[in-house]
């Protein structure tokens, strides 16, 4: 794309900051290189009447509307020329996909420094051992990249496998050690010359951001390895080991299932309004989904494309339906004028994202996940026979921090036991451990019951109590964990890790065929305890 003295379309404008949304969810907004937007947070609209494009950005604590004149993309960045109402001379938005904007040679040298600076410190809090190869080298073969330091501490015979990460790293690539620690420990294992005995794994994250990795680690299997964390504050050079038995509190809440035929009824005028701009033969694939009790949403293939919600008139308390409609962060009220454009998306969104529609297309590839929850959301026997289609909930519980790109269902199987359901459209190397995230969290809440002292098989559970698995009487045996993705999707990493999970998670490792957005078909599975995933290992053994 490139820009005239005279601006381009505001069509072409409009388009351009959909698609790289659509490509870049988790994109930030910034000016003159401050992030005024998270988009993972944020909302946006577009108008393009009278012959220009209107951008209103909004969160919590901002509000940006702009005129957009040309949009150009390099490198990641689209930049917005943008003008503030009543000013002729421009100003310039960069949207960005993702919030880590340091150049590659800055990266570089706060990973070489971090390198000198653990191994100073391990050889002051570990003299009895030696640092042993330390580096941060790519290794993309093994799926080893440049945010970790990996290394071994080495005692005669003796060795342990070790890596840390440093507190510049984004919150994502700290939470993703413990599967590269998984993977550094096993090959540390297969590579040595069986000189050396791996105890097991020794983990230094940065002070304050190792919640979530320290609950995983009381879920691996210690008959295998010794799994131990660390917390690093640079700053004093103090290094610390934690408990994994301590982890603190969850960071999840279970919300209540909504009454649905009340809320169909409630918003049944708005509904009827928004189905009014859908054509007849498209009516039939488009799912309506009660959010909570104030909000219900229309989606296709998973994609939300428009939504009715309770909210309030003025600075009165009286309360109104809204309805808004666009994709992603886009919201765009329903008005008279807007219902133009409402249509135009709608036979925009149903001829490029179908089954049979082009795999290049940002709008088909947009949220892949959510295209795979749709489908099983209406069938969830393909992946076991045993699963209650009845019965089939999505997010629940939530995270309460940001969406981690996966999507979790909850359901249970005839038996009563629940069954937690991850998703991955994509190859992802974290999936198991994403997974066990949700599975931690769905054991909690199944324990925590209306009369402690009989436990989940006689007391009425927490999720019973919140409206959900009505009429069914739950197990009270641990949740079971399903890994779904595509066959040939299922990143090498997944096996591994799920070797060294306790045997108290049970899993089944799920491939799907790669035409699952036409039908959903298993075409292989995997469980826990079966011969061919089984390790056969003792504590300190080399594989």
């Amino acid at each position: 794309m490139t820009s005239s003295s005279a601006g381009q379309a505001p069509e072409i404008i409009a388009r351009a900051l959909e698609d790289f949304l659509a490509e870049h969810p988790q994109a930030v907004v910034l000016e003159t290189g401050k992030v005024l937007f998270d988009m993972r947070e944020a909302k946006y609209s577009l108008a393009t009447e009278h012959g220009r494009c209107t951008l209103h950005l909004w969160d919590e604590s901002r509000n940006l509307v702009r005129r957009v004149s040309a949009a150009t993309s390099r490198n990641g960045i689209l930049r917005l020329s943008t003008h503030r109402f009543g000013q002729t001379k421009p100003q310039t938005l960069e949207v960005a996909a993702d919030r880590d904007r340091r150049t590659p040679s800055t990266r570089e040298a706060t990973r070489v420094k971090y390198l000198r600076v653990l191994e100073r410190v391990l050889e002051r809090a570990l003299p009895e051992w030696k640092a042993d190869g330390f580096r941060t080298a790519m290794d993309l073969e093994k799926s080893f990249g440049p945010s970790y330091a990996r290394g071994s501490l080495v005692k005669g015979s003796q060795a342990w496998a070790v890596i840390a990460v440093n507190e510049e790293e984004t919150q994502a690539i700290v939470d993703g050690i413990l599967t590269l620690g998984v993977l550094w420990l096993h090959h540390c294992r297969e590579a040595g010359d069986g000189r050396r005995v791996y105890h097991g794994l020794k983990l230094i994250v940065p002070r304050g951001m190792a919640t979530l990795t320290l609950s995983r680690l009381a879920w691996l299997n210690t008959s295998v390895a010794q799994w131990e964390q660390w917390e690093l504050d640079q700053a004093t050079e103090e290094l610390e080991q934690r408990d994994a038995a301590d982890h603190g509190n969850l960071t999840t809440r279970l919300i209540h299932a909504p009454n649905e035929e009340a809320a169909r009824e409630r918003f049944g005028d708005a509904a009827a309004r928004v189905m009014a701009l859908v054509p007849d033969a498209m009516r039939g694939v488009v799912e309506h989904r009660i959010r909570s009790g104030t909000e219900l949403a229309f989606l296709l293939h998973g994609l939300e494309f428009a939504r009715t919600r309770m909210a309030y008139s003025g600075n009165s308390f009286n309360s109104l339906q809204e309805i808004t409609f666009g994709t992603g962060a886009n919201e765009t009220p329903l008005t008279e004028e807007s219902e133009g454009d409402l249509r135009e998306l709608v036979a925009r969104l149903f001829a490029r994202r179908s089954p049979a529609g082009d795999k290049r297309d940002p709008l088909y590839r947009m949220q892949p996940e959510r295209w795979l929850e749709s489908v099983l959301r209406r069938d969830v026997e393909p992946l076991d026979i045993h699963l209650d289609k009845a019965h089939v909930y999505t997010q629940v519980p939530a995270f309460a921090a940001a969406d981690r790109g996966m999507l979790d269902l909850l359901g249970v199987t005839g038996d009563g036991r629940l069954a937690v359901i991850e998703l991955k459209a994509d190859e992802d190397l974290h999936l198991a451990l994403q997974g066990l995230d949700y599975w931690i969290r769905v054991r909690w809440h199944h324990l925590q019951t209306s009369d402690s002292a009989t436990g989940p098989s006689f007391g009425l559970g927490e999720f019973q109590r919140h409206g959900y698995f009505g009429g069914v009487r739950l197990s009270a045996e641990a949740p079971r964990l399903y890994l779904v993705a595509p066959a040939l999707r299922v990143h090498p990493a997944t096996e591994i890790v799920l070797r060294y999970l306790s045997p108290r998670v049970e899993w089944v490792l799920v491939g799907l065929d790669e035409r699952w957005r036409a039908k959903v078909k298993a075409v292989w599975r995997k469980r826990s305890g079966s011969t061919e995933t089984k390790m056969n290992l003792t504590l300190g053994q080399v594989p």
